[in-house]
């Protein structure tokens, strides 16, 4: 008996990807921040760092189908249309990544990662206006709930103010924080606009090679802005000045870019695998995990507040997830077709 259809599997191994670089990601970013790390570009930049780490997978794909793609003679899946457009996207993670990194120098995880949550609403919106995401009421509930959840976390947010932030600076991590969340949500919609209208069947190879594009483009976009900032000369003298010395700086940085990079593997593969609202309820129920290991790992408090909020996060995905596999249930089985090659994703 088949519990788990390979679509569903798909979806759980990138879920798995996501929480791992959004939970282990911010806490090691958050890290460089509080022992002395001051370059926001670098940091911005450890979140596609590990993009070359795609080209393993990809090979992997290449040499899967090899004889598919002898026969066809067409092994670079994305067409000129989706790799402009992925190209776009990868632009606009750069900025957003950039935002998120400004948010996170100045504010503590707890809030930073409240202030994240908001892109759920603003990828329900999104994903609304551009992909004509039907809403049902069980997505309904549980966009509420989350939203209701970091309301409720927001009510903790002066006790975790570090020890010295000018007032001036903690309102700019707030309003960098929120416009990252904004953009974000439209960045996810956009992704899974380019989905729909990629004009070629939808496939694991092809999946692979949208991330490594977007990656690339956030990347370099990224590089840019370090050359002009003149960050990678100030790479070493920071090492050398980091509070938990140079070998563990190093640590935190490159843990923090293979963390990173498997968030946006994760982000983009429930997007392609699933929905860009799932991706939103996901991630909105990973800010209120944040909260226990940002209280194991760094100097913030677990207060009843945050417990509440975790309460209700985790009913709220549960009613997604509720709703999601009730309406699988109740659609007609896709029909055979013979092709086990690759397996198409739907949306």
């Amino acid at each position: 008996m088949k519990f788990l259809s390979f679509k569903s599997l798909v979806v759980i191994i990138n879920c798995v990807f996501l929480a791992v670089g959004q939970i282990g990601g911010v806490i090691l970013i958050r890290l460089y921040f509080l022992h002395g790390g001051k370059r926001k570009w670098l940091s911005s930049y450890l979140l596609t760092a590990g993009f070359p780490c795609l080209l393993v997978p990809i090979f992997i794909s290449f040499a899967k189908n090899r004889a598919k793609a002898a026969a066809n003679r067409r092994r670079v899946l994305v067409t000129p249309r989706l790799f402009a457009s992925s190209a776009f996207l990868g632009l606009l993670l750069g900025v957003d990544s950039y935002l998120y990194t400004f948010g996170m120098s100045y504010l503590p995880v707890s809030i930073s990662s409240l202030l994240s949550s908001t892109q759920l609403a603003f990828t329900a919106v999104f994903a609304y206006f551009i992909v004509k995401h039907k809403m049902t009421h069980y997505s309904v509930n549980a966009v509420v709930l989350m939203t209701f959840g970091s309301v409720v976390l927001g009510l903790h947010m002066g006790g975790d103010r570090p020890e010295g932030e000018s007032d001036g600076r903690y309102k700019m991590g707030f309003f960098m924080t929120i416009a990252g969340a904004a953009l974000h949500g439209f960045i996810v919609a956009g992704v899974e606009y380019a989905h729909l209208h990629a004009g070629v069947p939808v496939t694991n190879g092809l999946v692979l090679q949208v991330q490594f594009v977007i990656s690339m483009f956030s990347a370099l976009f990224c590089i840019v802005a370090m050359i002009i900032n003149k960050d990678f000369q100030a790479i070493s003298k920071e090492a050398g000045e980091f509070g938990l010395g140079p070998t563990k700086y190093y640590m935190i940085v490159g843990f923090g870019a293979i963390a990173l990079q498997l968030m946006i593997m994760g982000s983009l593969g429930v997007i392609f695998s699933s929905s860009a609202l799932l991706l939103g309820i996901f991630t909105s129920l990973l800010v209120a995990v944040q909260q226990v290991f940002s209280v194991i790992f760094l100097p913030e408090s677990f207060s009843a507040d945050k417990l509440l909020s975790l309460a209700i996060c985790i009913w709220g995905f549960a009613s997604y997830f509720y709703g999601d596999y009730k309406a699988g249930r109740e659609k007609p089985p896709a029909p055979v077709t013979g092709d086990n090659d690759e397996e198409h994703q739907e949306v």
